[in-house]
Order: C-alpha cells, then sequence, then structure tokens
C-alpha cells in the first residue's frame, strides 16, 4: 500500500486555512498515486487548542471543517486528527480523535487512548480516553490507527511507566497488519532520538511497520519539529521528513526499500532552527510584521537580532540603543558594528536626561561619586523598557526581549524593564548557550562582532560592573540550575555532584525566590526538558 504523509503547519482556530493546507494535501496525494496519506493529530483544530475547547462553536467549526473535507475525499483516503463530541453522558466531553475521510464520507473514527497530563500536556483536561482500538479495511489491508502518546506507552516519566496499556498491541491483536500514528509532538533537543528509540521498540515488538505523521511549525511556547518518518516492520526507519519545515513524501509498504541512517543536526543548528521557526510563526499567527529589539551591545541582544534576521528578515528588524551614563563606548561600537554587520535599521535613544529626571523626582543624591543603588539600575532597566513599548505602540512592532534562562531563573533581570516585551525569545537558553548559539551564528563570517563574543557579561547599570559581581560565573550556575530545574535533584545531590555547598544554597534559593518574576515574564519558545511557562507550575506564595 502506497501511504502518503503530509507534515503540514498548521494554526490554532484556522479552521479555513488548515483545511485547505489539508485539502491540498489530499489533492496531491492522489496525483502521485497514493491510496492514504496521514496528517497531524488535531490537523483540524491546530495544536494545542487548550481551553478552546471549552467553546462549543470552536467544536461546531471543527466539524463542519471535517464534514466538508470528507465530502471531498474520493479515491484516495485520508486521516485527519480532529475534535469529537463524546455522545455518553459520562467522562470528558471531548475526544482527541482520528477520521478515516473515503469515499465522500467519514468511513471510520479512532480515539486516542493514552492523554498525557506531565510537563506541557493536560489532555485530561478536555479528553475522554477511548475505550477501545479497532482497525479497519482499505483496499484489501487491515490498517491500526493511533494518535501520538498512543505509541508512547512504554516510555518512562521521571523513572516511571505511566500507561498499564499498550495501544500498538492491541491494534496488533485486533489483526492490523500496518500501524499509522499521527501525532503533535513538539521539539526539545534530543527528541527525535527518543522518538526514534521508541516507535522502533514498538515496531520490533508488534512485528508491523509504522508510519508517523508529525506537526511542523510555532504555536505560542512550542515548536513542532516534523521529521516524520516510517519504519519497517525491524524498526528501521526508511524514509524521514524534513525538520522544522513542511514535507510530503509517499512510501510503499510493500516494498518499503533499504534502512536509511536518521539526519544528523549539530544541536546548535536544531537549536537555532528551532528559535527561527517559532519566532516566524509567533509573528506571522499573531500579526506582527515587525520586530523591535533592544540592542545593549551585548551577548544576548545580538543573538536575539541574529535569530530575529533570519526568521523574518533584516528590513523588518530594529535595533533600538539606549545609552545611559554608565555605557561603555565599546558597548556602543560593538552595537553599531552588529546593527552593520546584520543589516538592520537603528535608532539611538539616549537616557541620561530622562534617568536624571527620575533621580531628581525620588530624591536620589546626585552626586556622581556617590554609589548606585538597585533601584537606581532597575530605574534605568525601566526606561529602556518604557521605550521600547513606545516603538511598539507606534509601529505596531513585536518587542522581543533578551533575557536568557540563567537570568530568568535567579531573578536577575528587571519587571517592567528588561523584560518588557511581547515574546521571550531565549527565555530557555542558559547563557552558555547563548554563547555557543553566537559562535554558530558566526559560522559563515562574522555576524556578531568578535568584541561582543569575548568580552565579560555586564548589564552596565552602574560603573564597572560585572555579571560576575551577583552571580557565579555562568558556567557553574548554568549546571546547577539544569540540575535543580531540569534534573528536579536535591541541593545535597546536586553538591554530590561536586558543586560548593554555599553556591548550590544560594542558587536555589535564588531561583525559589524569583517565581513571582516568572509568572509576569512573556512567553518564550521551550527548548529544553522543563522550560520556565505552560510546563511548569509552582505556587508563587509557598514555604519551601
Amino acid at each position: 500500500m502506497k501511504i502518503a504523509i503530509a507534515q503540514i503547519n498548521t494554526t490554532v482556530g484556522d479552521f479555513e486555512g488548515n483545511a485547505a493546507k489539508i485539502a491540498d494535501g489530499m489533492r496531491r496525494a492522489e496525483r502521485e498515486g497514493a491510496e492514504l496519506v496521514l496528517f497531524p493529530e488535531l490537523a483540524i483544530t491546530g495544536y494545542p487548542p487548550r481551553d478552546l475547547l471549552e467553546k462549543p462553536s470552536f467544536i461546531e467549526a471543527n466539524l463542519k471543517a471535517l464534514e466538508a473535507l470528507a465530502k471531498g475525499s474520493a479515491k484516495t483516503a485520508a486521516v485527519v486528527g480532529f475534535v469529537s463530541p463524546n455522545e455518553s453522558s459520562r467522562g470528558r466531553a471531548l475526544y482527541n480523535s482520528a477520521a478515516l475521510l473515503h469515499g465522500g464520507r467519514v468511513a471510520f473514527v479512532q480515539h486516542k487512548t493514552l492523554l498525557p497530563q506531565y510537563d506541557v500536556f493536560d489532555e485530561g483536561r478536555h479528553f475522554e480516553p477511548a475505550s477501545e482500538h479497532r482497525v479497519f479495511e482499505l483496499n484489501g489491508r487491515r490498517l491500526g490507527l493511533s494518535l501520538c502518546e498512543d505509541l508512547w506507552s512504554n516510555h518512562t516519566f521521571r523513572g516511571r511507566r505511566l500507561y498499564a496499556v499498550n495501544p500498538a498491541k492491541m491494534l496488533r491483536d485486533a489483526g492490523a497488519e500496518i500501524v499509522l500514528n499521527i501525532s503533535a509532538s513538539p521539539y526539545t533537543v534530543g527528541k527525535q532520538a527518543l522518538r526514534l528509540d521508541l516507535f522502533s521498540a514498538e515496531a520490533r515488538s508488534v512485528g508491523l511497520p509504522v508510519f508517523y505523521c508529525n506537526l511542523v511549525g510555532g504555536n505560542d511556547e512550542l515548536v513542532f519539529d516534523g521529521r516524520s518518518f516510517a519504519l519497517d516492520a525491524g524498526g528501521r526507519p526508511v524514509r524521514e521528513g524534513r525538520p522544522f519545515e513542511e514535507d510530503f513524501f509517499v512510501v510503499d509498504s510493500g516494498s518499503m526499500g533499504a534502512p536509511v541512517s536518521p539526519a544528523a543536526m549539530p544541536e546548535e543548528d536544531e537549536i537555532w532552527r528551532a528559535l527561527v521557526l517559532g519566532l516566524a510563526d509567533y509573528m506571522r499567527k499573531c500579526g506582527f510584521e515587525r520586530a523591535v529589539i533592544g540592542l545593549s551591545g551585548g551577548i544576548d541582544s545580538a543573538v536575539v537580532a541574529a535569530i530575529a534576521c533570519d526568521a523574518i528578515g533584516r528590513d523588518r528588524v530594529l535595533g533600538v540603543m539606549m545609552p545611559s551614563p554608565y555605557t561603555g563606548e565599546r558597548s556602543m561600537r560593538d552595537g553599531e558594528a552588529l546593527a552593520r554587520n546584520l543589516g538592520i535599521s537603528t535608532w539611538q535613544v539616549p537616557i541620561g536626561e530622562v534617568y536624571e529626571a527620575y533621580r531628581r523626582a525620588l530624591g536620589y543624591a546626585l552626586d556622581p561619586g556617590a554609589p548606585v543603588s538597585l533601584a537606581e539600575e532597575n530605574i534605568q532597566a525601566r526606561i529602556r523598557g518604557n521605550i521600547l513599548m513606545a516603538v511598539s505602540n507606534r509601529d505596531g512592532s513585536l518587542v522581543i526581549s533578551t533575557g536568557n534562562k540563567s537570568e530568568l531563573s535567579v531573578g536577575y533581570c528587571t519587571l517592567y524593564g528588561d523584560m518588557a516585551g511581547g515574546f521571550a525569545l531565549i527565555s530557555d537558553i542558559p547563557k552558555t548557550l547563548v554563547y555557543a548559539l553566537a559562535r554558530r551564528a558566526n559560522r559563515g563570517g562574522e555576524r556578531i562582532p568578535k568584541g561582543i563574543i569575548d568580552r565579560p557579561p555586564s548589564a552596565e547599570l552602574k560603573p564597572d560592573q560585572a555579571d560576575t559581581d551577583t552571580l557565579p560565573a555562568y558556567d557553574v550556575l548554568d549546571p546547577i540550575m539544569r540540575h535543580y530545574i531540569e534534573d528536579r535533584m536535591s541541593m545535597e545531590e546536586i553538591v554530590g555532584r561536586g558543586f560548593d555547598t554555599g553556591t548550590v544554597e544560594r542558587i536555589v534559593r535564588m531561583i525559589d525566590a524569583n517565581e513571582y518574576k516568572r509568572r509576569q515574564a512573556p512567553p518564550g519558545i521551550k527548548i529544553t526538558m522543563k522550560a520556565f511557562g505552560m510546563g511548569r507550575r509552582f505556587p508563587i506564595a509557598r514555604k519551601t
């Protein structure tokens, strides 16, 4: 059987646009002689729809789109993800479902069995799990249909298997000859290797080929990397879709061909492409045409600006330089060099006079030799935040904040200052990784000036300031942060890894104390196993 995989980029709630992409894929599959074409999980609604599922009009629009697509189906069948009502008087009101469209009608429906409820997933909030898994027959072949997590039954989360049932084995026992899986599996570093390991083990376990269609594109904090694949009955990949872009390919299950090696991609390249796609789709799907970035002459704003240029084009990026009395000439030179290298427009708005007006209004000593207080540092950051938001209001552009995960974790950032913005592009990127991305940006020639990469990081909010005045070196802070947040280690376990006890205690205290700041941060792109945002839900008021 010739099976096509249509790896498409959907938008939540864009029923017309999503249906048009599905219809195009159905026509292409028919032209290329496929007997069946797969589309991603919840392709009609977009993923994740979250609490839009509580709106009856949303569910009705999704059903109307499915009905129209079904009427347009002909010789080539299609598997399409959608939301279906639970007609029973018990359980959740909805199912996460896949429909087989064939011959002008909905010929078969399979609901999702395993509903993830960890990290960014909360499907049990709205969906009822399937009570059975059945197979369907198409052109003389018996096919089993599953949805995303249904083939993750052997996955362990925090050392535990989450599920007692195995849908792949249920389909095999029901007589399936091929297992199909439609998915919306978001990207994190190393995710594709994990998918291939799990799905290959399932294919070997049931002795059946597996066809996997994954979503691609950015939706809010999540990026979906595509990389759909087909596995033979021995679990060997015979075809893999392109990463971070739409793709379409056809595989014959009767002659699947020789195994292929999954495409290898350096980690920095993978992360860069995820950030580029996530920003481009966030802006496009939210209706922003231009981006504005505060250029400090530092590493974070440089990397953000370079990614923005790749995502939306340099002609749509504005860099605003806002020197204060403490901004060094080197920072200004480096910021100007960055703008020239990237080819972006800049606007310089010195903040010295506004800063002095704030100090006078608040009664701070105007003695230039007096120490600069934390409040005065934050005043500068908030002035800059106000200027950037004023540009946003004037131009309708998106302010991209430039704070990284290291700073956000320990609160080395100012509410309504450098945290101001509509999108926090690198908020899941630790500082040490920011430097790696900067070096990656320069592979084909200098885009980020060497001086920016080489200089010690500084907020430049008081004379001769360095980040290490307040924080441990980032090559110490970042692994401690990772162990505490992503690996969920205790302080004692982290110290056992060879870190200084006092340093660990200090960083953990800072992380815990700054939950209130993170709660007020703009959304950013998730690239690690545990990002700040929708997948990390900690109380602000607590005793720890």
